[in-house]
């Protein structure tokens, strides 16, 4: 049997970067990246618009790391109808929870201060709340040798071991001067390096891998080649998840830097250009939400109705009325008339005390990437 691949002692920055090769690919990405923003910077409520696509993320994201959960799954949860949803499921949906409000207090974080240490121990505590792992000191780096293979397989039977626990601090602080240091040539290639160096050091004991796809679109946000932290990889990176870990495992292996880097831009090509498609297809729906929301029901209340559509596609009817801010008999009214309109479908019909749930098919859809609905 192969031998584990273990940590690159001493490998770390990387200094037989071949630019050669990867220009190409840079100026490729750095317009697929652009494009996408494009329309995304010029609306005020992106976080609401792209609601569901940071959520079909979460989940993209933590299945690499072997959760099922599916995208509609969580939002039944969310929305009290889930009955029919198993409890290995429900401990997922959390995960995918704590993943949108880290992401979120991140995205807030970023605006005022750098990727560091400390951050990353504030939203690896975010993470693992109340969630498997949460045993695993929440928010501290190992003091254990950790490795990565199949459950419960022995370390000489992995498939790859970080950094010991002896050397993990000063490792964690080369990452970290890394980061700041503004070194490499293309701001992406520095990117594509970060990420595969917090990998390979797997700092925490659980959650490293949603931890470390997260901070691609905080990093893309703060060095202002987007502007907003809604970008999505995951689609990319779980599409490829056997290549990915190869790529990642070569790097300590091979010294391959180059053949990650390339692997990773060609994924924020292929992302940026699914995003972009996504994002347009929301924000057109958006407007036309908008205009045949306000047409159908004369109300002043329309704009309210739509931006609480586009934040929970699957909602039971006292939610809405709840928290749409829309008056009672308004509200009520709005859901007969989007029904009868054909805007909503019924997940469940009312029954005793058990309220109606609706989902927002079109809006799913797209964030989904298929009809599922």
């Amino acid at each position: 049997m192969d031998q584990p691949v273990r940590y690159h002692l001493g490998g770390f920055p990387p200094t037989n970067v071949d630019w050669t090769r990867l220009v190409p690919l840079i100026g490729r990405a750095n317009a697929a990246l652009a494009r996408y923003d494009g329309p995304i910077a010029s609306i005020p409520n992106s976080a609401v618009l792209l609601s569901p696509l940071t959520t079909q993320e979460a989940v993209l994201s933590s299945k690499i790391e072997g959760t099922v959960v599916t995208m509609g799954e969580v939002l039944k949860i969310e929305a009290g109808v889930d009955g029919d949803v198993s409890q290995p499921k429900r401990d997922d949906a959390e995960e995918i929870r704590n993943y949108r409000t880290a992401l979120r207090v991140a995205s807030k974080a970023v605006e005022e201060r750098p990727l560091s240490q400390h951050l990353l121990r504030e939203l690896h505590a975010l993470l693992m709340k109340g969630v498997r792992g949460r045993d695993k000191t929440p928010g501290s780096f190992r003091d254990a040798q950790n490795w990565i293979g199949a459950p419960g397989c022995p370390i000489d039977r992995a498939s790859f071991v970080p950094i010991p626990q002896e050397q993990l601090n000063s490792g964690m602080d080369r990452w970290s001067d890394y980061v700041g240091s503004g070194r490499e040539l293309d701001t992406l290639v520095e990117l594509a390096i970060v990420h595969a160096e917090f990998e390979a050091l797997h700092p925490f004991k659980d959650g490293n891998g949603r931890l470390g796809r997260m901070i691609i679109p905080l990093f893309l946000y703060q060095r202002r080649i987007l502007s907003r932290p809604n970008f999505y990889m995951s689609g990319y990176l779980e599409a490829r998840r056997d290549q990915y870990i190869e790529a990642l495992r070569a790097v300590s292996r091979d010294a391959a830097w180059t053949d990650w880097c390339a692997f990773f831009l060609e994924g924020l090509i292929e992302q940026a250009s699914e995003n972009q498609a996504k994002a347009q297809a929301v924000i057109d729906l958006n407007r036309r939400m908008s205009a045949e929301v306000a047409k159908a029901t004369h109300s002043e209340h329309a704009n309210s109705a739509v931006e609480f559509l586009f934040n929970y596609p699957i909602f039971a009817s006292t939610h809405f009325v709840e928290e749409s801010r829309i008056p009672r008999p308004t509200a009520l009214r709005f859901l007969r008339v989007l029904r009868n309109k054909g805007i909503l479908r019924t997940v469940r019909e009312a029954s005793g005390p058990s309220p109606a749930v609706y989902v927002f098919a079109e809006l799913l859809n797209i964030a989904e990437g298929k009809e599922v609905i």
